[in-house]
């Protein structure tokens, strides 16, 4: 089904507990590129889906942080687009909506958003690999990649890797946010990544409505009560707009 900012307004105004969930599309609007897109200049003979595992960390893990590294360094320069900065006032204006990123940029945080909750993680940080270890890097630490302070287990960037869980304390926070949800709106998103994507099924059993706001189609498109086929950063101030006046 489709429908309009105004409609999408309308049902934002009697949410009691909405939910965001946003995708790549999003940040590929501020200029980042899409975890798929065309890897360049040394990074052209390797694919994502070989260097975002365990295993490749595990077999050449200074190749995997160099890439990491690589693609923080794409990301220094980004920022904010109107569709993050539209959101994080949405925010403060319906200060009951719940903010889940597929998006590991933290650009979300940038333009002012609070509690969002980093479903896949965040590149900018770093964890020890032993996973049941709380240690960091040594500031002076110039390996790649260096040392946990703690372990001396290698530090791993804090993201999600192909073939990983999502975290418990996210798994929990995700679900403590759906729960009772009455309107979850996607955006950007493919809604093809599980466990996200079966974010709007879970909601829909429970009674709630379903937006999706974007340019391309997915596989809610057709089971959404709105579908907004355009940017989030043309659509979200837009939608700020009637929720304000």
């Amino acid at each position: 089904m489709t429908g309009g900012i105004q409609e999408l307004a309308n049902l934002l105004r009697r949410s009691q507990h909405p939910v965001v969930l946003t995708g790549a599309g999003v940040s590929a609007e501020s200029g980042v590129p899409t975890f798929r897109d065309t890897q360049t200049g040394l990074w052209a003979n390797y694919r994502p889906e070989d260097l975002a595992t365990p295993e490749a960390f595990t077999r050449d893990p200074e190749t995997v942080w160099r890439w990491y590294a690589w693609r923080r360094e794409l990301l220094a320069g980004v920022r904010p687009n109107p569709g993050h900065t539209a959101l994080a006032r949405l925010q403060q204006v319906v200060p009951a909506l719940a903010l889940i990123t597929q998006n590991v940029d933290g650009l979300h945080q940038l333009a002012g958003s609070p509690g969002v909750i980093e479903f896949h993680g965040n590149i900018n940080r770093t964890v020890c690999s032993d996973k049941s270890c709380q240690g960091q890097a040594l500031p002076d630490d110039t390996r790649e990649p260096p040392l946990c302070d703690r372990c001396a287990a290698l530090m791993r960037p804090d993201v999600v890797w192909f073939g990983e869980a999502i975290p418990e304390p996210t798994m929990t926070a995700a679900g403590a946010a759906l729960e009772g949800c009455d309107l979850f709106i996607s955006i950007g998103t493919s809604a093809v990544v599980y466990p996200a994507a079966g974010m709007a099924q879970q909601v829909v059993a429970n009674g709630a409505n379903v937006a999706e706001i974007n340019p391309n189609a997915t596989p809610l498109t057709s089971n959404a009560d709105i579908s907004i086929a355009e940017a989030s950063g043309e659509v979200l101030p837009k939608l700020l707009a009637a929720i304000e006046t």
